[in-house]
């Protein structure tokens, strides 16, 4: 996108305030829209998350980011209030969700037809969810290490991963977590890695752990595919130690490969209406 053109001055700095304005100016607005949490947690870590892609962005050409949170539910802003909000012409909006289901391909584009109906003079470009991408791979890695997991590529050979995600009632969203584990132990070397869900779907993190252990891995760990914590990352937690796990990794959260994942999204996104 083409800046606006600067304002001359003679001693230069008029000049300077006139770039930093023409560079807020020139990018669009980042809504990224999480489901949202009854727990508080899961909102401070996608305040903190939002304020990662801010730095970040600067370093990617996208200086002065205007990127913001909103909720589906359980948590403020909506996201039709916050778009009613923004002072501009244009928005992009995220869904900040690992992957495709209802409320990427269905809930929020219903909500987003709306607000366009409601709010002509803006034009709304929509991306894709966050996963799957080679970026949340090692970011997977980070929090697996954080939480006691395998440092070194010999001891991957002898630990089984369950990685553990929400869950959807729609079959082609946990293909997509059922080949990520997959290529997850083909880039990482792991002896298995399977895939477990906390809700709509089996088997349960603690089923998988405790098939795991019954088969003979003589160590198994989870990782805890979710963006922020909240009652299904409790209960991943809480169901995978109780079954033998001898580490379960936090939530994905501020880490700068999600981050980076978003702004990637973000230049990806495209035109919600013509």
């Amino acid at each position: 996108m083409r800046h606006p053109p600067l304002t001359a001055a003679a001693d230069g700095a008029l000049t300077i305030v006139s770039e930093r304005a023409a560079h807020r100016r020139a990018w669009p607005p980042l809504v990224a829209v999480a489901h949202g949490s009854s727990d508080p947690g899961a909102a401070a870590t996608i305040s903190a998350l939002m304020d990662l892609v801010r730095a970040r962005a600067e370093r990617r050409g996208l200086g002065n980011l205007d990127a913001r949170a909103a909720y589906l539910g359980h948590a403020l802003p909506r996201v039709p209030d916050l778009l009613e909000t923004l002072d501009a012409t244009e928005a992009v909006v995220l869904p900040l969700l690992l992957t495709g289901a209802y409320h990427s391909d269905t809930d929020l584009p219903a909500v987003l037809e709306a607000v366009s109906r409601r709010l002509p003079r803006l034009r709304i470009s929509y991306g894709t969810p966050l996963g799957p991408d080679p970026l949340l791979l090692r970011a997977l890695d980070r929090r697996l290490a954080e939480a006691g997991g395998p440092a070194s590529p010999g001891s991957a050979a002898g630990t089984a991963v369950v990685l553990a995600a929400a869950g959807s009632s729609r079959t082609s969203s946990n293909a997509e977590v059922a080949r990520l584990a997959a290529a997850w132990r083909s880039a990482r070397g792991w002896r298995q890695v399977i895939p477990a869900y906390a809700s709509a779907a089996s088997p349960a993190p603690g089923q998988a752990v405790a098939g795991l252990l019954g088969g003979g891995a003589p160590r198994v760990v989870v990782a805890t595919y979710l963006l922020a914590p909240g009652v299904f990352a409790d209960q991943i937690r809480d169901q995978s130690l109780a079954a033998g796990a001898q580490a379960v990794s936090a939530p994905l959260g501020v880490a700068p490969e999600v981050a980076e994942v978003v702004l990637e999204r973000y230049r990806q996104a495209q035109p919600l209406r013509s």
